[in-house]
């Protein structure tokens, strides 16, 4: 159906305007000058001609079939002109007025009524509050800007219309290509995931470019952009990501998630690179004008310059990108055609003296060495070299490979036409070498996403009856909390083990309880209201006789009533001790835009200060709880180090695994840490979990 909006065979223009200060004005010249084939007729009930064209004081009054409705009147009047839209047949309405939620409680009221004429009638809406629309193919210019957008192969939308304003003008400026334009404006109804659904199918684009502030619906977002990234990139800034005001949490897992890490995870999910910030957007943009993506990591790096060289390695490094050395009989044929104190490593240094011949030579016995999947050809303009000629051999020899090629002719005036040469050919330059090898590195990690595979299914078994039994019966009682004992039953039916425990009403109990489990025991206060029991004195550890026992009864009671008195106390739990292992944390908490997450990282007390964790979006399986646990800076912890046998990194998977269906099958949970989970050499046990309800269900969005 979007095929109306880029493609009408006729466009109103409702608010067309003489005058020249006008957006209606505006936007009937655009769609004039920059010559749409397509019928126009500017509609307003004051005037009979608007810049040489017929106008008409209605749509009604138009003898034609009208397929596109450009609208910028006041806010006021835009819902009737919906309504009249919908009578008048038109499948699609740019709104580009302003006035609707960004300008208060009566805008907002506005939108409101927008959306339900959306549901009502057989329309879609771009805007309202939006820029407009661009589509190359056919010359539409159905916006404000002041210009035109150069024919190419980038699709672009933005959230913000003067965002959306300067990036028009910086591509006409670069002559950079676009085939379509969108200003997505309010998002009343059509937003960015129709966008990606649209050009993932749109033969005239081959990328596909946003600036987003927000996602409408998170989880069609997740489930659209994974099947479109597996066929065309897509290249995201997200904004808006500090947690100013962010709300308070009562769990560690609800503590450190937020909105970052939401859209971190789900474009991990989703294989959408995340660029960081406009200039990157379009810098990663440029990496994939050639459609060739790496085969591997291995770069090799041929410069004329030593300086920009050793920049670029160090760069590679850094993003862990490896610099092959080159086969015996590639270096032979280098030795033959390079003076000797030429560097035959990697990077190739071919010295300040070189030649377009050098260069050519080089990047032809380099091109198709089998420890190579794509060269950085980096050149700065001295005396020697002829840059155009230069350029040109990477032109033809870029023809010959489907590996990427990709340079950095460093200055401005002398490789300026060489630059454009380069441009032209679909070769990407780089005027420093360090975005040229991060540009490889986002290759590469593109074609992993293109050819990952779901991993093999994990389906434990579970006991959702009983879980949903105690959920039940605790939301009739008006609880909303699990404390530790509620929340071990909950967990034990989907797999996790505990240690033995105990609980003990009087310290004569406590006594026995201890020796029936064994010595030493851990101690804790058992009490649905006390959540963080090591805060108020609530854990007692390495208890070894039934004295100390009956002491540390005596001591956890007085605590748990002296710093929480209003508390309900069950007694104290007695729990056998556990051997020494790693311990890790394990949570669900809810994102109002994607739904229920799962946190990953290391355990115990520093979580928090640390704040070393991953996050994904439910459902995740076994290779994407892998990434969860190989993703944090201290896996060589869990890994084992100086000697210490490593952690059983499989139970932590299948733990992580089994959180995402506990959250799945009761979306009810809206936040629940493990911590610790104690992992040996071989299982796992946990040993304080808690977990937080909902008011209402939540499903996700």
């Amino acid at each position: 159906m979007l095929d109306t909006l880029f493609y009408p065979k006729s466009v109103a223009v409702i608010g067309a305007s003489q005058d020249p200060q006008k957006v209606g004005y505006a936007l009937l010249n655009n769609l004039l000058r920059f010559g749409y084939q397509g019928r126009i007729y500017p509609i307003n009930p004051k005037a009979d001609e608007i810049l040489g064209i017929k106008a008409y004081k209605s749509i009604f009054d138009v003898p034609d079939e009208l397929g596109l409705a450009v609208v910028s009147i006041p806010a006021a009047m835009v819902p009737d002109c919906i309504r009249d839209c919908i009578k008048r047949g038109i499948r699609s309405a740019v709104i580009i007025s302003a006035g609707f939620k960004e300008a208060g409680a009566a805008g907002i009221l506005l939108e409101e009524e927008l959306k339900a004429l959306r549901k009502s009638g057989d329309i879609r809406i771009l805007g309202p509050n939006c820029l407009g629309i661009i589509n190359t193919a056919n010359d539409l210019n159905a916006t404000f800007a002041a210009g035109m957008l150069p024919k190419g192969r980038l699709a672009f939308f933005s959230q913000s219309g003067a965002l959306g304003i300067a990036i028009l003008d910086w591509a006409i400026g670069n002559k950079i290509g676009f085939s379509k334009f969108i200003s997505l404006g309010n998002k009343a109804d059509l937003n960015e995931t129709d966008f990606i659904e649209y050009f993932v199918q749109d033969p005239e684009t081959d990328i596909i470019l946003g600036y987003i502030e927000d996602v409408v619906e998170g989880r069609r977002f997740l489930e659209i952009a994974r099947k479109a990234t597996k066929v065309k990139p897509i290249i995201l800034v997200k904004s808006g990501g500090t947690q100013a005001g962010a709300r308070a949490a009562s769990s560690h897992t609800g503590a450190l998630a937020g909105s970052e890490n939401a859209f971190n995870a789900a474009f991990s999910q989703t294989g959408v690179i995340r660029a960081e910030g406009v200039e990157d957007l379009f810098e990663s943009a440029l990496a994939f004008h050639s459609g060739k993506v790496p085969k591997g990591n291995n770069l090799l790096i041929i410069t004329n310059a030593g300086g920009p060289g050793i920049i670029a390695a160090d760069t590679a490094e850094k993003l862990g990108i490896n610099l092959p050395q080159l086969s015996r009989e590639t270096v032979g044929q280098l030795m033959a055609v390079l003076p000797k104190n030429a560097s035959l490593y990697n990077p190739v240094d071919i010295i300040g003296d070189a030649t377009s011949e050098r260069y050519a030579a080089v990047i032809e016995r380099t091109l198709n060495d089998p420890n190579v999947d794509g060269l950085l050809i980096i050149l700065t303009p001295q005396a020697m070299v002829n840059v155009e000629e230069t350029a040109r051999s990477v032109i033809e020899s870029s023809k010959k490979t489907d590996k990427p090629l990709i340079t950095s002719f460093m200055g401005e005036e002398r490789v300026r036409s060489s630059v454009a040469l380069l441009k032209a050919a679909a070769i990407t330059n780089f005027s420093y070498p360090e975005p040229a090898v991060k540009s490889f590195r986002r290759l590469y990690n593109y074609g992993l996403w293109r050819q990952k595979a779901e991993g093999p299914p994990f389906c434990p078994e579970v006991n959702r009856d009983a879980v949903a039994e105690i959920i039940r019966t605790a939301r009739e009682n008006g609880l909303m909390q699990f404390a530790e004992d509620s929340a071990r039953e909950i967990l034990t039916h989907y797999g996790f083990r505990f240690p033995k425990k105990q609980l003990a009403k009087m310290p004569n109990e406590a006594a026995n309880a201890a020796a029936a489990i064994g010595f030493p025991v851990v101690m804790k206060i058992s009490s649905p209201d006390i959540l963080h029991k090591t805060d108020i004195g609530g854990v007692k550890l390495n208890i070894g006789s039934r004295k100390e026992a009956k002491d540390a009864f005596t001591d956890i009671t007085l605590n748990a009533r002296k710093f929480m008195p209003k508390a309900f106390i069950n007694g104290v739990t007695i729990y056998e001790t556990v051997p020494k292992g790693k311990e890790v944390i394990l949570g669900i908490t809810f994102d109002r835009t994607f739904g229920h997450m799962i946190m990953f990282g290391l355990g115990g007390i520093y979580v928090e200060v640390l704040k070393d964790v991953s996050f994904r979006i439910v459902p995740i399986g076994l290779s994407v709880a892998s990434e969860m646990v190989h993703e944090i800076r201290t896996i060589r912890l869990l890994q084992g180090v100086r000697g210490e046998p490593p952690a059983d990194l499989d139970a932590i998977v299948q733990s992580i695994v089994r959180l995402s269906l506990l959250a799945s099958d009761f979306p009810e949970i809206h936040e629940l840490d493990i911590n610790p989970l104690v992992v040996f050499g071989s299982g796992a046990v946990a040993l304080d979990s808690r977990i937080i309800l909902s008011r209402e269900d939540k499903g996700g969005t």
